[in-house]
C-alpha cells in the first residue's frame, strides 16, 4: 500500500521551522564563542561574507535537491545521481544521516545543560537552593537525567509527523524565541560595561582578516548554525510543494539564521564586558577562560550578582536556549527518521524510537568519554563532514544531475536567465572556494 507523504502546509510554517533549524545553539551559543576567540568584529564581517559566498549556495543546494526529489535524503541524492552512479549518491546520503546521528549526540547533551540552568534558576528563586546548585553544577549525574529528557522531548514532537508536530510547534516556539532574545538584549545593553563590549563586537580589526583559522571558524560557524550538510534542510524541502519560488524561501531562511546569530553576539559579547566589569575573570590574553562554557559559568555569576531580578533574567536565556536546541534537534531527528518510514516501510511511531534510541546510545558515549570524545565529534562534524557534504551538493547540482547543471537546464525550461547563472556560480565558483578553505585546514592541523 503506498503511504501518502506528510508536508507543510504553508510557506510560513516551512521558513519557520527551517529557521527554527537552523537557529539553535550553533547561533547562541557557538557564534559568540568564537565571535570572542576569534577578534570580535573581523570574525563577525568573515561570517557574513562565507555566509554570502559558500553557506547560501550550500543551503540553496541541499533545499533544491530535497524539493526537486520530494525524497528523504538518501534516496534524493541517489535519484540525482543515478545516470552517474545511483549507489555514490545512497552512500553520501547515508553519510548525512550519519551526520545527523552526530550532532544529535553531542546536541542533546549540550541542550540538556541549558534546561538544567533554566531549572536551576526557576528552583533557586523558589528557595530550593541545594537543588539548584545541583542543577546549575555540571556533573554526569546531571548528563545521565537531562539528556534523555531532552531527547524525549524532540521525539514527542516528531512523533507527531510534518503538520501536526514540526510546522505547528514551529510557528508557536520561533515568534517566543525573538520576543525573549530581544527582551534580553534591551536590558544588558542598559547594564554598565555593555558599550564596550558591543565596540569589540561590532568595530572589525581587519590586520586579522587574513588569519586562516578565523577563515575555517568562520565557515564552519556557517555551515553549523544553518545545519548544511547533514541532510535537515535537504528532508525539509522535500516537504514543500515542488517548484515553490526557493530562492526566496532559502534567502528568508538565511536572513532570519544570520539575524539571529548577529543579535546573539548583540547580546553575549556585551554580557561578557558586563562581568568583566563586575570584577569576573572573562579573558585570558585573547582568549575566552573557558571557551564553550563560558554561558555556563561567566553568565551564571553575572545573573547571581543581579538579586533576584538577576535569577528571572537567568530564566529567560536559559530558556530561550532551550527552545533554540528543540527547534534544531527537530529537523536532525526528522532525516533518519524519514529514511526509515520511506525507504525501511517503518512506521513513523517505531522509527521515532529507534532514532531517538540510537541518539541516546551515542549521547551515553558520549557522556562517558566525554574529555576524548566531544570536542572530536564537534571538529570532525563541522570541520569536515558537513563542507564535505556542501561541496558534494555542489557538484551533484552542477555537474551529476542528468550529466549536466540541473539548474542549467531549468533555466532554459522556464526563461529565467539568472538561475543560468546562480548553475554556473554553484557548478564552478563555490567547489573552488570551498576546496581553498580546506586546504587552509589541512594547513592548520
Amino acid at each position: 500500500m503506498t503511504q501518502v507523504r506528510d508536508s507543510f502546509h504553508s510557506r510560513i510554517g516551512f521558513v519557520l521551522a527551517a529557521a527554527g533549524s537552523a537557529i539553535g545553539l550553533g547561533n547562541i551559543w557557538g557564534f559568540p564563542t568564537n565571535a570572542a576567540n576569534n577578534g570580535g568584529g573581523a570574525f563577525l564581517f568573515v561570517y557574513l561574507v562565507v555566509t554570502l559566498l559558500l553557506a547560501l549556495p550550500a543551503l540553496y543546494a541541499e533545499v533544491y535537491i530535497g524539493n526537486q526529489s520530494q525524497k528523504n535524503p538518501v534516496s534524493a541524492l541517489g535519484d540525482a545521481c543515478k545516470n552517474i552512479s545511483e549507489r555514490l549518491g545512497r552512500n553520501a546520503g547515508i553519510i548525512g544521516l550519519c551526520g545527523a546521528i552526530m550532532m544529535l549526540s553531542f546536541y542533546t547533551i549540550v541542550a540538556g545543560w541549558m534546561l538544567s540552568h533554566a531549572l536551576s534558576a526557576i528552583t533557586q528563586l523558589m528557595g530550593f537552593n541545594e537543588l539548584s546548585s545541583w542543577l546549575g553544577t555540571s556533573s554526569t549525574e546531571r548528563n545521565l537525567v537531562f539528556t534523555p529528557i531532552f531527547i524525549l522531548l524532540g521525539a514527542a514532537i516528531i512523533h507527531q509527523g510534518v503538520n501536526a508536530g514540526i510546522e505547528k510547534w514551529s510557528t508557536r516556539l520561533m515568534p517566543v524565541l525573538l520576543i525573549m532574545l530581544f527582551g534580553l538584549i534591551v536590558y544588558i545593553l542598559q547594564q554598565p560595561g555593555a558599550m564596550e563590549g558591543l565596540k569589540v563586537y561590532l568595530v572589525p580589526d581587519f590586520s586579522q582578516l587574513t588569519n586562516p583559522k578565523l577563515i575555517v571558524s568562520a565557515m564552519g560557524q556557517a555551515f553549523f548554525s544553518l545545519s548544511i550538510g547533514v541532510g535537515g534542510m535537504m528532508i525539509y524541502g522535500s516537504y514543500m510543494q515542488k517548484d515553490k519560488d526557493l530562492g526566496k524561501l532559502v534567502i528568508s531562511i538565511t536572513a532570519l539564521d544570520t539575524g539571529i546569530a548577529f543579535l546573539a553576539g548583540l547580546l553575549i559579547i556585551p554580557a561578557l564586558f558586563v562581568a568583566q566589569h563586575a570584577g569576573q575573570q572573562v579573558f585570558q590574553g585573547n582568549q575566552l577562560i573557558g571557551e564553550g562554557q563560558l554561558i555556563f559559568h561567566i553568565l551564571p555569576e553575572l545573573f547571581a550578582s543581579m538579586g533576584t531580578i538577576g535569577l528571572i533574567v537567568a530564566i529567560g536565556f536559559f530558556m530561550l536556549l532551550s527552545i533554540a536546541a528543540l527547534t534544531s534537534t527537530i529537523s536532525s531527528t526528522e532525516v533518519p527518521v524519514a529514511y526509515l518510514v520511506e525507504d525501511k516501510n517503518i512506521s513513523r511511531h517505531k522509527a521515532t524510537w529507534l532514532v531517538s534510541g540510537t541518539v541516546l546510545f551515542f549521547s551515553m558515549l558520549l557522556i562517558a568519554f566525554f574529555d576524548v570524545l566531544f570536542g572530536a565529534f564537534i571538529r570532525v562534524l563541522t570541520t569536515i563532514l558537513q563542507p564535505l557534504s556542501c561541496l558534494f551538493y555542489f557538484i551533484v547540482v552542477g555537474w551529476l544531475w542528468h550529466r549536466g547543471n540541473k539548474l542549467r537546464d531549468k533555466a532554459l525550461q522556464v526563461d529565467r536567465p539568472w538561475l543560468k547563472h546562480w548553475g554556473n556560480y554553484i557548478r564552478f565558483v563555490c567547489p573552488i572556494l570551498l576546496t581553498v578553505v580546506f586546504v587552509n585546514v589541512a594547513i592548520l592541523n
